[in-house]
């Protein structure tokens, strides 16, 4: 049996729901295309903007970020 084992790193991003909103208004895309982009559900993108998610995967991070053609300027030291 294998087990998978994730290092999971907390930090605090303050307005990053408000950044990803206006980094997508700007692109003029729609949700849908740019959370299927990114990997995600229009769900949990909306989720994410509205702050109603509390935490989300760097690897999602970096989907978003690549969706939008941004670097929200989030790093996680290892």
């Amino acid at each position: 049996m294998m087990m998978e084992v994730v290092k999971q790193v907390k930090i605090i991003v303050p307005d990053l729901a408000s950044r990803i909103k206006q980094s997508r208004e700007k692109d003029g895309r729609s949700v849908q295309v740019l959370a299927t982009a990114a990997g995600i559900s229009t769900a949990y993108w909306y989720e994410i903007e509205k702050g109603k998610r509390h935490w989300m995967s760097e690897e999602v991070l970096r989907g978003i970020e690549n969706a939008l053609g941004v670097d929200l300027g989030v790093r996680f030291n290892d």
